[in-house]
């Protein structure tokens, strides 16, 4: 494919750099296809079908664990969805302001917070999954039906594997440490800059969506 390494040469490149470093070159390229996938897809569909529909890969998968389960409590949208609470905030704070869902507090429950699909709502993903299957069928074409059900449960097999022994993996490797925050690559800043920042931050403003 144009841009990319063949799997061979991408062989040869870490033999090279790693010498006789034991490396297991069939998991190697595994996870660095299902990487490669996945963006590929993703990119695919939001620039394709979604576009089109005004959506975010996110905003549709939320859109979609609503439409098929129903009402639901926004923690288990973020856990179907597979994403952070936070991330869900953001992201239901953009799908309400375009009437598309609408969250609701029980009335005996106030740390309840539900998601449900507007009419409005429903229409859309009545209308949008069709062309988003459409894709899925494109991007599958050179798969046959065996072939995808296949791959289907390989995949199946590893997010098994690291949702049911990804924890324990992650405290024998930091030595049963927490992991330590993410670092975003930025400078450190300093009371300077942060101030400078906050006003461009806030001039900014309403100039992006989430």
């Amino acid at each position: 494919m144009s841009g990319h390494r063949s799997t061979d040469d991408t062989e040869k490149a870490v033999r090279a750099k790693l010498g006789d470093t034991p490396v297991r070159h069939e998991q190697m390229a595994a996870v660095a296809n299902i990487y490669r996938a996945a963006a590929a897809v993703r990119q695919h569909f939001e620039n394709s079908v979604l576009r089109g529909a005004e959506l975010t890969w996110t905003s549709f998968v939320v859109l979609w664990v609503v439409w098929i389960g129903g009402e639901m409590e926004t923690r288990r949208v973020a856990e179907e969805a597979g994403i952070s609470k936070g991330t869900l905030t953001g992201v239901a704070r953009t799908l309400q302001a375009r009437g598309l869902v609408e969250r609701k507090v029980p009335p005996n429950d106030g740390r309840l917070a539900l998601l449900a699909l507007t009419p409005e709502g429903e229409r859309l993903m009545d209308r949008v999954f069709p062309e988003f299957n459409a894709e899925e069928v494109f991007v599958t074409q050179g798969l046959s039906d065996d072939e995808a059900l296949d791959l289907a449960d390989l995949l199946r097999r590893i997010v098994v594997q690291v949702e049911t022994r990804g924890e324990d993996r992650r405290l024998e490797l930091l030595d049963g440490q927490d992991p330590r925050p993410r670092r975003s690559g930025r400078r450190a800043k300093t009371p300077e800059s942060t101030g400078r920042e906050g006003q461009e931050v806030r001039g900014a403003q309403g100039a992006d969506g989430v």
